[in-house]
């Protein structure tokens, strides 16, 4: 082989290598980033601090809530139903992040506390949608559903 060609071989070979990396450690990031927004959104609904929820929830978002009703972003960012006033506690417990290119889909689920009503305790498990757009990821659909959970041991 000629030395300029073992050369661009060379190049082109240690180029795709770190162009896998860099794709690995994206994807890496990424996760994390869903992950965290993900515990901020079950966080909110005991805090009732929405800010980090504005912020990825995409304008044309859609959600199923454990009712079976539909909700849009207006919905998901607005405060009732939410707060102190209403849970003591909420966390994820759990989320698992898998990639489609430029789609993740994020499951998981969250137990919480009421202050008052029936259950007291309880769960989500829930599937979410992100898609990456203009280099930010959002989420544009969403799933939940409320299952009964044992009080926690104290």
């Amino acid at each position: 082989m000629k030395p300029l060609s073992m050369l661009a071989l060379t190049i082109l070979v240690a180029s795709s290598f770190f162009s896998f990396k860099a794709a690995q450690q994206s994807q890496a990031d990424s996760e994390r980033y869903i992950i965290e927004c993900e515990g901020q959104w079950a966080a909110s609904t005991a805090s009732g601090d929405l800010s980090a929820v504005r912020r990825f929830v995409a304008d044309d978002f859609r959600g199923v809530d454990p009712d079976g009703n539909m909700y849009d972003r207006q919905d998901a960012i607005s405060d009732k139903g939410t707060g102190p006033q209403t849970f003591v506690s909420n966390h994820t417990n759990e989320v698992k992040v898998r990639f489609y290119g430029d789609a993740a889909v994020a499951q998981g689920s969250e137990s919480w506390e009421r202050r008052t009503g029936q259950p007291l305790y309880g769960r989500y498990v829930w599937t979410d949608t992100w898609i990456r757009r203009n280099g930010q990821w959002q989420v544009v659909a969403a799933e939940d559903v409320e299952v009964a959970e044992n009080p926690p041991a104290k």
